[in-house]
């Protein structure tokens, strides 16, 4: 039996928190070559849980298309997206204060959707019971966002897990996206 020095057992993770890959103080810090990374590694699943998802449109070139072409081959792509109408919608408008609003960055990702045009494959809901958690899932890795406070999403910091136990940190989180997905209302693309 091999025994890892001293140094490296008391940085070896063993618990729960091994799920954890990296943690980042912002969703920003994250390289975007780590999102594109996982986008296009996916072969099952792609989930992207977060109010807007405005910022992927933003960051990741073609991405209707590439989303497009990965549903295509057989993987499921679904945005559970808030209502741009709703009374949470305007709430968190009026504790950012920014020029950009929240509706105006969900429709964003809703024209986006619409481009891409009716695809098998391809979902997206509203649900406005995530606004203050965004769970961005690639089969079995994910990035999460807890946000904080008036602070924009990308100002909040992020975990990127993958999957290694039944119930651990991403079983727990996906499960809370999959209540949120059920309980959602269709979006018609």
């Amino acid at each position: 039996m091999t025994l890892w020095p001293r140094s490296v057992q008391s940085r070896m993770k063993t618990g729960h928190d091994r799920e954890i890959v990296a943690a980042y103080p912002f969703r920003s810090a994250a390289p975007t070559s780590l999102w594109a990374s996982l986008i296009d590694d996916a072969s099952q699943a792609l989930t992207f849980a977060g109010y807007t998802n405005y910022f992927l449109w933003q960051q990741h070139p073609r991405l209707g298309a590439r989303l497009t072409a990965k549903a295509r081959h057989g993987t499921r792509v679904r945005f559970l997206v808030g209502d741009p109408e709703s009374e949470v919608t305007r709430k968190r408008e009026e504790v950012e204060g920014v020029p950009l609003t929240v509706g105006t960055r969900i429709k964003i990702t809703l024209d986006a959707l619409t481009k891409m045009g009716p695809t098998d494959g391809v979902e997206a809901r509203f649900s406005d019971q995530h606004i203050a958690l965004s769970v961005f899932m690639f089969d079995d890795q994910m990035l999460v966002t807890p946000h904080i406070a008036s602070l924009l999403g990308d100002e909040s910091p992020m975990l990127h897990l993958r999957r290694l136990e039944e119930d651990g940190l991403y079983d727990r989180f996906a499960s809370h996206v999959t209540a949120l997905w059920e309980s959602g209302r269709p979006v018609e693309l």
